[in-house]
């Protein structure tokens, strides 16, 4: 790896070290949302998840008319972070929290919120919006087996029973379990 003057002093210390491809870069902050922040920083780094909304980005953005949500937000995200050429900076979230404030009231204020609440909102809204893709896929009369296209272009597989990627990371069984208090 190729160090100039511009690489930052951590990009020097850990020379070699520095993973190849590996993006880091910090989420500007606006208002109080270091909690948003910190979960789709882990979110980031959980790399299946990262790279199976990399495809769902790449396949709804050939779409077209791809409706916006939290879900397409946060893959806009994740594709602006992974396609940085430098390996370390800072992007705002601008797009994501907007959405997050449009969708629920509790993430409207300046006021303190928990991690793990918003942990929670953001794993049932995705649920949410994958289960019904899948079924708008599902109820469309082009949709064909033995393996079908759901709505972001990824194959659902029938041994999985034709669900989407997300149960594969995240099972039903637990996303039953998650409410927003």
């Amino acid at each position: 790896m190729v160090m100039g003057a511009a690489g930052s002093k951590l990009e020097k210390a850990l020379g070699d070290q520095f993973p190849e491809g590996e993006r880091y870069f910090g989420l500007e902050n606006f208002g109080n949302t270091c909690y948003c922040n910190s979960v789709l920083q882990a979110l980031y780094f959980c790399v299946p998840f990262r790279e199976q909304l990399l495809d769902y980005h790449a396949n709804n953005k050939n779409i077209g008319e791809a409706e916006e949500n939290l879900l397409t937000c946060l893959a806009d995200l994740f594709t602006q972070i992974s396609s940085q050429k430098k390996k370390m900076g800072v992007i705002g979230p601008k797009c994501f929290v907007q959405r997050v404030k449009k969708q629920h009231d509790l993430f409207r204020s300046y006021m303190h919120q928990d991690v793990h609440e918003f942990l929670n909102f953001l794993l049932n809204e995705f649920a949410d919006i994958l289960e019904k893709e899948l079924n708008d896929v599902k109820g469309s009369p082009e949709t064909s087996s033995p393996s079908e296209k759901n709505g972001n272009g990824l194959q659902n597989s029938p041994v999985n029973g034709g669900h989407s990627w997300w149960e594969e990371y995240l099972p039903w069984s637990l996303l039953g379990r998650l409410q927003l208090a």
